[in-house]
């Protein structure tokens, strides 16, 4: 019985920020990786890394994760590494096409869906019909 009013009851509590941290790269930056780039030239196309070690100083992680409602929803991940202060590999989850995509999947998330209209959306397309 109360498992069909949760959802209802989640809705009551306090409202929670949809959440952006690290490093958001897309696949349109990874195309610009070329072996043998400077540790500069890496952090031009990539940004600074989330996380660098003292102990792993060849290897730079990227790490990127959005929250929503207190859930994550992504995580992805992305690795870099140097050999001799010049870059010898990556490797990493599946990237998004571009920022250009990420914006379109934002737009669609935050626009409500015509089909899933409430009672006054549907009155007033029942009233421009008359």
């Amino acid at each position: 019985m109360i498992e069909s009013y949760a959802p209802l009851i989640k809705q009551i509590g306090v409202y929670k920020l949809d959440i952006n941290q690290g490093n958001f790269i897309s696949q349109d930056m990874v195309d610009k990786l070329k072996n043998g780039m400077t540790r500069q030239q890496v952090r031009l196309v990539l940004g600074t890394p989330l996380v660098t070690s003292a102990f792993r100083d060849k290897r730079w992680d990227y790490v990127y994760e959005y929250q929503r409602d207190g859930q994550v929803r992504e995580h992805r991940q992305f690795t870099v590494y140097f050999n001799e202060d010049a870059l010898a590999r990556w490797e990493g989850d599946e990237m998004q096409a571009s920022v250009a995509d990420l914006n379109r999947a934002a737009a669609a998330r935050a626009l409500p869906d015509e089909s899933q209209q409430g009672v006054v959306g549907k009155i007033i397309e029942f009233l421009k019909k008359l």
